[in-house]
């Protein structure tokens, strides 16, 4: 069995995060939480449900993913797969093993998790989200031949290919880069269908106007910026 880490980013999540990390299957090595400025009991619920817990100050949500990834580089035994997962319990932690079956069965380097309509509940995605996905996957399908349907933040990726990347998105659009550097390394990529549920507390960035507007502009950026290298 591969060894499998998680990543999950947090701000402000201590009504869900013990939940999340109590539904991750137990084939998981480490779980690592990054506290993202958190001003609650984040970092005290996630230690208690057994998950290592680090602090990123800087507020960002690849800030949070980087500082994981950070904190992996320095560890002598690396992973195989590395699994993120947002920490407001509006995933199934619990399909971990269906996002990482790809990359055991059939070698596949990245795997996404989509948001698709039929296994969303109500109201789990706010309409500029899901106009969001749609435009975004829809310009890298036109500029990249993309077959992506969703920006989920439920994914896997091998370990080295994540390395390979060089990440260095600090907010909005880890997602949409991660998405983009695959293409353009031409890594092989599939999505599983996942469920996806309201999430417990409000969202720090679909829940404003500031922050959808912010992560819109993100998105579209990578997006032309990539579209003409």
């Amino acid at each position: 069995m591969p060894k499998v880490k998680v990543i999950i980013p947090a701000f402000n999540e201590q009504d869900s995060i013990a939940n999340v990390i109590q539904d991750i299957p137990s084939i998981v090595e480490e779980v690592i939480v990054v506290s993202n400025n958190s001003t609650d009991l984040t970092e005290v619920n996630a230690k208690h449900a057994g998950a290592t817990v680090l602090t990123e100050n800087r507020k960002g949500y690849g800030y949070a993913c980087l500082k994981g990834m950070d904190y992996i580089s320095k560890q002598q035994s690396k992973p195989d797969i590395i699994v993120f997962l947002d920490g407001d319990y509006s995933d199934y932690p619990e399909e971990l093993t269906k996002i990482i079956a790809p990359i055991i069965e059939d070698n596949i380097d990245l795997v996404i998790g989509s948001r698709v309509k039929e296994l969303r509940e109500d109201g789990a995605m706010t309409p500029q989200q899901i106009f969001g996905n749609w435009l975004a996957t829809k310009l890298m399908s036109l500029f990249f031949k993309a077959k992506f349907t969703d920006l989920g933040p439920f994914r896997a990726i091998k370990y080295d290919k994540l390395l390979a990347l060089n990440m260095v998105d600090k907010t909005y659009g880890w997602t949409v880069e991660m998405q983009l550097k695959a293409l353009k390394q031409k890594l092989s990529y599939t999505e599983v269908p996942v469920n996806y549920r309201n999430r417990i507390g409000v969202s720090k960035v679909s829940g404003t106007i500031k922050g959808s507007i912010f992560a819109g502009i993100k998105i579209l950026s990578w997006i032309f910026k990539y579209s003409f290298k």
